[in-house]
């Protein structure tokens, strides 16, 4: 999990652009850290697989896939807040006000589990 500090220095460098192509625009230091916390997240998931290939007791399988979805789940707050905190309040602040109907959708995605 993020530490404050982290989660604050990700935010800070987190930009997203609301030109005709949206994208982010993450710092180096954040998206390295993003694609670190994905790398794990996809050595985990490869990890369950092997353990479902050897039969491992299924409570155990279990445990890990909850595992690996918390770390997924990180990795969308850190998103979302970021998101929230730059891109959301940049387009309010230039009257798009179609913004927040765009962040209750993805909130409700996120809400689905």
């Amino acid at each position: 999990m993020a530490s404050i500090l982290e989660k604050d220095i990700l935010l800070q460098e987190s930009h997203c652009s609301i030109s005709n192509e949206r994208k982010s625009h993450h710092s180096e230091k954040a998206k390295k850290n993003l694609v670190s916390r994905l790398n794990r997240i996809e050595g985990q998931v490869r990890g369950i697989k092997g353990l479902i290939e050897k039969d491992t007791y299924c409570d155990d399988v279990i445990t890990q896939i909850a595992a690996t979805q918390a770390a997924l789940n990180s990795v969308a707050k850190i998103l979302l807040e970021a998101h929230m905190k730059e891109c959301v309040v940049d387009r309010i602040q230039e009257g798009d006000m179609e913004v927040l109907d765009e962040v209750i959708v993805t909130i409700q995605k996120l809400m689905k589990k």
